[in-house]
């Protein structure tokens, strides 16, 4: 088996694979026959030559306590019926990570259909990307605010959208920015992400948005899917959850995915969610230097610890580090010592997401801490939980 980059030549056999792999439509997307920035698709070939499995390593960067960190966020991994359980998924992510940090990739991301095969590779549970459906009637009335304008958007808005997402987003953990060529390239064309675009402004200034699809009819089954409702502020907020009920009568369900603890979300009665869909989301280390290194710290953490880390896919991670935490920044640096704490990269995972504690990851058997207290491990997840709004 032999694994690389695919160039123009080989995207008809991947579109071919990825149709048969997830049941796509014979309908190709024009991005699937050209190359695209951003992008960069691996290809593994047995030894007549036939492709056998690919990946995609998308070239994203995400946020993290307020600085943009360089990911390879994963989508698109594929393996033909006749070569599964032969290493090839293995192949192919070992050659990603490799390409991914030589390019300055720190961190990564993927939605798996199926977890242990990346469990096996390193990455593990982080997070959920939640869609809820709520009772359109449920939502609570509002009286509009005499000093903010409702209107709809239009593309010339677009880049007031992105700017409010980013200061939603931008210090949080995890969430896309939405920025570089890649996103250049998909928002080339400058239409509306949708059938509509609401927008909330005060004195001129954008802020909040809401962007949905109609959906079809207007009977008891008729739903308004929103795919993104974001405010800076709670009066914007209860402005556009305003705007949204107001579609009760032919959209007796709202459909979204829920930002926590976002100024929307503290207006929605999600108390009477139901979930319509949960997508699991892994995360892992690319190279845990650049990913310490690069993201923002919470300026009150302060403090060392020292760790053994193993990750059997990226050697360049394992060995014996100590994490030095002050003043909003962070360094890794190996040490010729032994440490009682022996973590794995999945437990890696788990502390830099904010997903799990130590003592957790302990007792999940991704910490070995040879009678130590496991705590001072807690450090390397400081700045709260890790979320995604996109999925890829």
């Amino acid at each position: 088996m032999r694994v690389r980059e695919l160039t123009v030549d080989d995207l008809d056999a991947a579109w071919e694979l990825g149709r048969l792999a997830f049941g796509s439509t014979q309908e190709r997307a024009p991005s699937t026959t050209v190359e695209v920035p951003g992008m960069t698709r691996w290809g593994a070939f047995d030894d007549t030559g036939r492709l056998v499995g690919k990946a995609v390593d998308l070239h994203h960067d995400q946020w993290w306590s307020g600085r943009a960190v360089p990911a390879a966020d994963i989508a698109g991994v594929a393996v033909a019926p006749e070569a599964r359980g032969r290493g090839v998924a293995r192949a192919l992510l070992t050659a990603l990570l490799a390409g991914a940090r030589d390019r300055g990739a720190a961190v990564s991301a993927l939605y798996p259909t199926i977890a242990a095969p990346y469990r096996a590779c390193g990455w593990e549970a982080a997070g959920v990307l939640r869609t809820v459906n709520l009772a359109t009637a449920a939502l609570p009335r509002h009286r509009p605010a005499s000093h903010l304008t409702v209107r709809a958007g239009t593309p010339a808005d677009l880049a007031a959208v992105a700017d409010l997402y980013e200061r939603v987003a931008r210090h949080r953990n995890g969430m896309l920015t939405r920025q570089g060529t890649l996103f250049d390239f998909f928002t080339a064309d400058a239409k509306l992400p949708g059938d509509g675009l609401t927008l909330v402004e005060d004195d001129g200034d954008l802020v909040g948005y809401a962007t949905w699809e109609r959906g079809r009819g207007y009977g008891a089954d008729s739903v308004l899917t929103v795919d993104e409702a974001l405010a800076t502020t709670a009066d914007a907020a209860r402005e556009l959850v305003g705007v949204l009920g107001s579609w009760a009568s032919v959209a007796p369900t709202l459909r979204l995915c829920p930002l926590d603890g976002d100024a929307v979300s503290t207006v929605l009665p999600l108390e009477a969610a139901r979930d319509h869909e949960r997508d699991l989301w892994m995360h892992r280390p690319v190279d845990v230097v650049r990913a310490v290194r690069a993201r923002g710290w919470p300026a009150h953490a302060r403090g060392v610890v020292d760790f053994h880390l193993t990750d059997p896919l990226a050697e360049w991670n394992t060995g014996t580090w100590r994490l030095t935490v002050a003043d909003g920044d962070a360094e890794l640096a190996r040490i010729d010592a032994e440490a009682d704490l022996r973590l794995d990269v999945r437990g890696f995972a788990l502390l830099y997401a904010g997903a799990a504690g130590a003592r957790a990851v302990a007792q999940a058997g991704l910490l070995h801490t040879a009678g130590v207290a496991p705590d001072a491990l807690d450090l390397l997840g400081a700045g709260g939980p890790a979320q995604l709004l996109d999925y890829f």
